[in-house]
């Protein structure tokens, strides 16, 4: 597994995700934030539908982008970018809520490759897969800028 980042804790990472304002305007919050996993959540609502109804994909890649930068961020650090990511979506998102879940595959110096599961979860808390994603991460660490 990853070595976790001193001082990049769950309360951290809250604060920076708080201090996004996409964030804020879609509603996301971190429920986990560990060593190379990060789960983001986003109740689902009614203006974050598309026209049938479903939750739309531009959130759904939204969470996996978010999701897999944070997770990456707990292995190399704070200061990371996402390099690319790739999303296959397997069902419709319905429910009353969506769990983006990235764990860290492989993290070197520089840069990290995680996966991001994307369920919903209905109102008696089972969870349906929706969607995989997988992204490259880099450490940014001020020399890239």
């Amino acid at each position: 597994m990853t070595a976790h980042v001193t001082g990049f804790d769950l309360s951290l990472a809250r604060e920076v995700l708080d201090s996004q304002p996409f964030s804020r305007l879609v509603g996301a919050r971190i429920s986990a934030f560990e060593d190379g996993e990060a789960v983001l959540e986003v109740d689902i609502r009614d203006d974050l539908r598309q026209q049938n109804g479903f939750l739309h994909g531009g959130v759904l890649s939204y969470a996996a982008d978010n999701a897999i930068t944070f997770a990456a961020g707990s292995a190399l650090g704070p200061a990371v970018l996402t390099s690319g990511f790739s999303i296959q979506y397997v069902r419709p998102a319905t429910g009353r809520s969506l769990l983006a879940r990235a764990s860290v595959v492989h993290a070197g110096r520089r840069q990290a490759v995680v996966r991001c599961d994307l369920l919903t979860v209905d109102e008696d808390g089972t969870e349906t897969l929706c969607a995989v994603a997988q992204g490259t991460v880099l450490s940014v660490n001020g020399s890239e800028r």
